[in-house]
């Protein structure tokens, strides 16, 4: 069966200009800092969720550390509380 259900989409634009539209999986806190898990059909990306003068931007993260450990706790929470189907 097919998931119908309708996701945000919103639009990352690379270092080069290049643009690409993702799908917004995944909105989470941790060690009080917004990120947001955005896919494609091909990628994943993690992202740091900033707020200046009342907008939010999205923000690449540098450091493959912090990528790795913000998708291990991710994974974590989502086996200990599944979405419901």
């Amino acid at each position: 069966m097919e998931n119908d259900s309708i996701r945000d989409l919103v639009t990352v634009r690379d270092e080069h200009g290049n643009e690409r539209q993702f799908q917004v999986e995944a909105l989470f806190e941790m060690n009080g800092q917004s990120y947001a898990m955005l896919r494609d059909g091909e990628d994943t990306l993690v992202m740091k969720v900033e707020d200046k003068g009342g907008d939010q931007f999205l923000v690449g993260l540098e450091n493959d550390t912090e990528k790795s450990h913000l998708l291990d706790a991710y994974q974590i929470a989502v086996e200990a509380a599944p979405a419901e189907e």
